[in-house]
């Protein structure tokens, strides 16, 4: 059994608000990762079908600030499953909610665990690039 790569891409979007934020006027970078975790779990247990846990966080490259106000997208996907694991790779762009270009901000990839009711691991799926697009976001996802 396989699962689609593309049936595992899930995007959220947020506009950042004052309680987001570090002193400097940008979203706090712990704030951030929380949100990216969360995807990240949406999209691995849309693979698994069950539960999934952070086991492990690449490097996370922070590599432009997000001012309160603009518009966060994080988007996720996972490429690669092995027994028990999925590794999600996990971007964020910004933009002013004004304008229409957005500029990359964050990435990092993630790694979940699919775990029972028991906390014990279970085995996932694969994931399969059927399409052009899955391929490319194969091809560009690790860290």
């Amino acid at each position: 059994m396989s699962v689609p790569v593309l049936d595992s891409y899930v995007e959220s979007t947020e506009r950042i608000q004052p309680n987001q934020a570090n002193n400097y006027g940008n979203m706090h970078g712990g704030e951030l990762v929380r949100l990216m975790d969360e995807l990240a779990a949406v999209a691995a247990m849309t693979v698994a079908g069950v539960t999934c846990v952070t086991a492990h966080i690449g490097s996370v490259d922070f590599r432009h600030p997000i001012p309160v106000g603009n518009v966060a997208t994080i988007s996720a996907c996972v490429y690669e499953t092995g027994d028990s694991s999925l590794r999600i790779r996990v971007d964020v762009e910004s933009r002013n909610p004004r304008d229409r270009e957005s500029t990359p901000t964050t990435s990092a990839c993630f790694t979940m665990v699919a775990v029972d009711g028991d906390g014990n691991s279970v085995d996932v799926p694969a994931v399969v690039a059927q399409t052009e697009r899955g391929r490319q976001l194969v091809k560009t996802a690790p860290c």
